[in-house]
């Protein structure tokens, strides 16, 4: 309802509450409710006792009836449960994965107090700062090839980064984004599985939107950006999930129809990870190499000191000089 009530304020200039409760077949005291929670939103709403309520300006918080307007019929955030706070949207994601909840169905809030990223590190998540979501997924594949959901998703951050500002991000084998040098996003990818069958994959992602980098701490300073601090002026939070929503249903459903293969050069055409000098640490060992391409399954192949090729399945990649 409230979603209907905001999108007529949107179309409209000025509209009575009487026209409203006629169209909608509830009272005007339900509409002025219904108002009154928009504004607790953070919606700007003016009201005149002749000519009605005049929708004036959007609220940057990522509430749902915010992002599925501009998402149309994209599969992708078809259900969003949408929190203040939480621990982590991966955990409330996990819940409602194992309840059933659809493909598609995204958890987003605007802090988490115990972010997650890869091999357990924290993600940390400032109020209203960046973007936090997690999207159920239930691909049909292997759990060999879970790899090629980070992948996938990379590939809709960079884009959706692309179409909101005039930044040139990259892609960092298999999970980070990265401008300039430093990171401005992380993706994490949990999933339900038996030994050849994936039940469904919890997609993170956690992106630095006006984040104030001098308030993150000392150990990631030097190495992370935020899109407000590469463009010199904030973004919108909820223009940009919407924008990524759409490219993750854009880039999911060639993925599921025609296999990662068919995004292999769109993942190449942004990555700044083949041709440069790579230190891969699988949590055992350590190996020096070049990074010289992705195969078509997804994993990395790195030409070692002594000239032999390694594929590189899961492991931590960091970049040193560019060949």
């Amino acid at each position: 309802m409230r979603e209907i009530i905001l999108k007529t304020l949107k179309s409209h200039g000025h509209v009575s509450g009487q026209q409203m409760a006629d169209k909608l077949g509830i009272s005007r005291t339900a509409i002025w409710k219904h108002i009154n929670g928009l504004r607790k939103m953070g919606y700007e709403i003016e009201s005149h006792p002749h000519n009605g309520y005049r929708f004036v300006a959007s609220t940057d918080l990522l509430v749902p009836e915010e992002i599925t307007q501009s998402i149309g019929n994209c599969t992708i955030g078809k259900r969003i449960s949408y929190h203040a706070e939480v621990t982590s949207t991966q955990d409330i994601a996990s819940k409602l994965a194992r309840d059933g909840a659809e493909e598609g169905t995204c958890v987003i809030a605007e802090k988490q107090t115990s972010g997650r990223g890869r091999k357990g590190r924290n993600w940390v998540s400032p109020f209203k700062d960046g973007i936090y979501i997690s999207i159920i997924l239930r691909p049909n594949l292997k759990p060999v090839h879970i790899i090629q959901i980070p992948l996938v998703a990379g590939v809709a951050m960079v884009k959706a980064i692309e179409q909101t500002t005039k930044l040139t991000p990259g892609i960092k084998w298999p999970n980070d984004i990265f401008i300039d040098g430093r990171k401005v996003a992380g993706i994490l990818t949990e999933v339900n599985c038996d030994i050849d069958t994936v039940h469904y994959v919890i997609l993170g992602i956690g992106i630095n939107i006006n984040t104030d980098i001098d308030t993150l701490p000392e150990e990631v300073k030097g190495i992370a950006t935020s899109l407000s601090q590469e463009c010199g002026h904030n973004v919108s939070r909820a223009k940009f999930t919407g924008q990524l929503l759409i490219e993750m249903g854009k880039v999911y459903t060639e993925y599921v129809t025609n296999g990662f293969a068919s995004l292999g050069k769109q993942w190449t055409d942004h990555n700044i990870t083949l041709g440069s000098k790579v230190k891969v640490n699988d949590g055992q060992s350590e190996i020096l190499g070049t990074a010289i391409e992705i195969d078509d399954d997804g994993f990395l192949i790195i030409e070692t000191q002594d000239g032999q090729k390694q594929r590189i399945i899961s492991a931590d990649v960091s970049l040193q000089i560019k060949e």
